[in-house]
């Protein structure tokens, strides 16, 4: 059954990549010439391109429309898209499922948080390498610009994993579902950005949903509310760090949004290797040998999952900020909406995990709140 699993992830892995990477022609004019020795910076992505990119992968929102660039491709396009959502949610639905089974097996969010991570270089490296996509090209002051990002990144990861190792997948995402909220405070805090009344208005159906939600969840632990919510707000630190530091500027050569997750993946990796070992040291490698000897898996078998889980989260991201490219806000707002519940409820059937009338009727208010902000958010950049 594993060996299966892992058939139909290299078989989807191929098709995203079909469409992922298809080789782009380079500028052939105006490419910098070297001045007193410093490398040319590459044309392939401009200011623009390198901070619409940049927007994309940091941000919960979503890019800006490109429909001048995909006017007139026809089904062709339409099917790409299309494959880019597939491919999405597929990946996301997969990662949860993958993520929450290792976790049932072995309690260390922290070790497997950091597999997952460090998967992801098993993947983009050697697209580096055989030149199936140009390598980044960073300098110092580039990685110490990123170092404040992939740090929030971390936080973004390692928060996910830990509520959805300490409650049910369902619950980890209605509260995640309350990311707006969290957003419209660090942008006020930190930002001075204030927004419209009706874009305020919105965030109350997802502040009254998630307060239901949490009181009728019959899964309910504070670690599991605490830990979403920290993914929640180094998501939003994240967005605020890369509007700040990054905006309207070019960091570093061939730097794409694909890339540029590339990067923060290896850098949030370094990261977490320490926080790792100090927090749960080397226990983990123990508990797998007692789960193996205890019959619950093969080493074949839980190796298998973790790499699995590892390569759909890594996946999803990347197919993510593909798809996200390709649309405009409110389609992206709506195809938010119906991942988020497409992962619950796909949550749901694969574990069995019940949920009160109340966590159901909150757990709507609350992702219907987030559809609705999304559009107040779309409507006043108009």
């Amino acid at each position: 059954m594993a060996m299966k699993k892992f058939a139909l992830l290299a078989l989807a892995c191929q098709s995203a990549s079909a469409f992922a990477f298809t080789p782009r022609s380079n500028v052939a004019s105006g490419v910098a010439k070297q001045q007193f020795g410093v490398p040319a910076v590459s044309n392939t992505f401009n200011s623009a391109r390198t901070s619409q990119s940049t927007a994309l992968a940091l941000s919960s929102t979503g890019g800006d429309a490109v429909a001048e660039e995909s006017a007139g491709s026809g089904l062709a396009e339409t099917l790409k898209v299309g494959s880019y959502f597939a491919l999405w949610y597929l990946f996301n639905i997969g990662y949860n499922i993958y993520n929450k089974q290792a976790l049932n097996a072995l309690d260390f969010p922290w070790t497997i948080a950091t597999i997952q991570m460090a998967t992801g270089i098993l993947y983009f490296v050697p697209l580096w390498l055989l030149g199936l996509r140009k390598a980044p090209k960073l300098s110092g002051d580039d990685l110490k610009t990123l170092f404040p990002i992939a740090l929030c990144h971390t936080g973004v990861h390692v928060g996910a994993v830990i509520a959805l190792g300490a409650g049910a997948v369902s619950f980890a995402h209605i509260v995640k579902a309350s990311e707006p909220v969290v957003t419209c405070a660090t942008n006020a805090l930190l930002m001075g950005e204030t927004l419209p009344a009706k874009v305020y208005a919105t965030l109350l159906p997802i502040i009254g949903g998630v307060a239901i939600a949490s009181m009728k969840e019959l899964s309910f632990t504070v670690l599991a509310l605490a830990s979403a919510m920290l993914s929640n707000v180094s998501s939003s630190l994240r967005g605020v760090l890369s509007k700040k530091t990054m905006s309207g500027k070019q960091i570093g050569e061939n730097l794409d949004a694909q890339n540029l997750y590339a990067v923060l993946t290896a850098m949030s990796t370094l990261i977490l290797i320490p926080m790792m070992l100090a927090i749960e040291g080397t226990g983990f490698v123990g508990a797998a040998k007692a789960v193996v000897e205890a019959g619950q898996f093969t080493s074949k078998s839980l190796s298998t999952l973790l790499l699995l889980g590892g390569a759909t989260y890594y996946l999803y991201n990347e197919v993510a900020f593909l798809a996200l490219g390709k649309v405009n806000p409110v389609t992206h707002a709506v195809g938010n909406t119906i991942k988020r519940v497409v992962i619950i409820v796909a949550s749901v059937v694969a574990f069995k995990t019940p949920m009160s009338t109340g966590s159901i009727i909150g757990s709507t208010i609350a992702i219907l709140g987030t559809l609705l902000y999304s559009l107040a958010m779309n409507s006043i950049k108009k």
